[in-house]
This record gives C-alpha cells, structure tokens and sequence, in this order.
C-alpha cells in the first residue's frame, strides 16, 4: 500500500504550529516525500518513531504541542490500518 492509497492530510496554515505552511513549500508536501519513498513497512516504522519522539520530549520541550504532533502521526498509523 503506497502513502496516496489512504487519506492522512491535514489543512496547513501559516500559524498551526502542528502542521506549519512551510512544510508545503514547492510542489510537494514533505511528508508526501518521505512517504513515497518508504514501503508499508517502512511507513509504519516511520510514523511510530515520530510518535515515540513526540511524546519522548514533551515534558522537556514544546508541552502540549509536541503531544498534539505525536497525535498527528498517530491518525496517520490509523488511516494506514484503516484502508488496509
């Protein structure tokens, strides 16, 4: 399954901190980039360690806001499992 076979965008904006607009930046949406790059597997491996990173460095760094990426990430683990 390929990252365009389920749906895991999120509107951007100029001052969500979670998915900021320089992220779309060029033709093509970071995340899209990775994505495409990586197999099913691969993917999943991904998503799980932004997770784990997230929640790891919440309590030192950005609070809330590092939950609410965590929690970005985590929809898009269950977008995967949902389209499978």
């Amino acid at each position: 399954m390929r990252v365009k076979d389920f749906e895991y965008h999120i509107e951007q904006d100029e001052d969500d901190a979670i998915n900021p607009a320089h992220y779309t930046a060029g033709e093509v949406e970071c995340f899209d980039a990775i994505a495409s790059a990586l197999n099913h597997d691969e993917l999943r491996g991904y998503l799980k360690g932004q997770v784990i990173k997230y929640t790891w460095r919440e309590g030192h760094k950005n609070g809330d806001e590092d939950l609410k990426k965590a929690q970005w990430y985590i929809e898009r683990l269950i977008a995967m499992s949902d389209a499978e």
